[in-house]
């Protein structure tokens, strides 16, 4: 067995936590990450409703320890979220996308652990600073909303930038992405491209076809599909997704998808079709070929990246 923090500190069998895709990852995902012996969490956009995010906690808790993920930058017009996170009391609450520190002290005082996604030396500090209790290097390769540094490089930096525990994200879809962070110290990897095929997640069949034909050479990093929602992401977080005709027409055009524009019209028209609809994912998908359940998925990297790790530094040191 891996001992990391998360497996030594927090209990978990493999140092994987699932990320908190919203529209993707709902309790059932993550009652199967957890099962598998990770940490499974529930994504919640920031059009959610408390009702449903308590009814997707009770779920999620009937596989064990869970967490929730919730946006900064929403939670001033929607504080009522955070009073339902901290109702339904999960393991682990990411509040990422902003920085955290109003919200951490009400955390720890209802025994709820803080996770943060940072994309810089400066974030990392400003997270540790909050108090959270696990930082989460979050590099531009991922799915979905990110920065601008890529796993790597950002992965030393915050390692050497802080004392909290760390673990990484972006890029991470198989047994030696797992073990190859956390021999370079992360104390585990945050997966969320290499559970989008699973059955288990929110997707449509033809969503996750178009995810299983992707290649790494074929996403995006946009603001459009937040331009044409209306969805006010801050502009340091574009969205990584599979590139298509829509993205081919409007991208680096977001002025133009306004709600009086064509491109809106065409958006809201072809909602399903992913010519134009959009799927976030990260260049990992290159790594995504098979349909498999998100329990074969966290056990097979778990159980893979103890024997890569076993069988890697046997091969690199002259016997003592």
């Amino acid at each position: 067995m891996i001992h990391t923090f998360l497996t030594d500190s927090w209990g978990l069998r493999y140092p994987i936590i699932g990320a908190p895709m919203a529209g993707v990852a709902d309790a059932v995902l993550a009652a199967a990450v957890s099962r598998a012996g990770g940490l499974g969490m529930i994504g919640m956009s920031s059009q959610a409703r408390p009702d449903f995010l308590l009814q997707q906690a009770a779920i999620a808790r009937t596989a064990g320890p869970f967490g929730i993920g919730l946006m900064i930058w929403a939670l001033d017009e929607r504080p009522d979220l955070f009073e339902a996170a901290l109702t339904a009391r999960p393991m682990l609450l990411s509040l990422s996308f902003g920085d955290p520190t109003p919200y951490v002290a009400r955390c720890h005082a209802s025994s709820i652990r803080v996770a943060t996604q940072v994309h810089s030396r400066d974030e990392a500090i400003q997270a540790q600073a909050a108090g959270v209790d696990l930082i989460v290097a979050q590099g531009s390769e991922a799915g979905g909303h990110t920065g601008s540094v890529a796993t790597l490089p950002l992965m030393q930096i915050v390692l050497d930038a802080v004392t909290v525990p760390v673990v990484a994200a972006g890029g991470i879809a198989s047994p030696r992405g797992v073990g190859g962070v956390i021999a370079a110290g992360a104390a585990g990897a945050w997966i969320g491209t290499a559970l989008l095929a699973s059955p288990e997640t929110l997707h449509r069949p033809v969503a996750r076809e178009r995810i299983l034909s992707a290649r790494e050479t074929e996403t995006v990093l946009t603001h459009v599909f937040d331009r044409v929602q209306d969805l006010p992401w801050p502009d340091a977080y574009p969205g990584r997704a599979i590139r298509n005709h829509f993205t081919d027409q409007w991208h680096g055009r977001e002025e133009d998808v306004g709600p009086s524009s064509m491109a809106f019209q065409t958006f809201h028209r072809h909602r399903g079709d992913y010519d134009i609809d959009f799927v976030y994912v990260g260049q990992a998908v290159g790594l995504v070929n098979a349909t498999r359940s998100a329990e074969d998925v966290v056990k097979t990297m778990g159980q893979g990246a103890e024997e890569w790790l076993r069988q890697r530094m046997a091969t690199l040191f002259d016997p003592a």
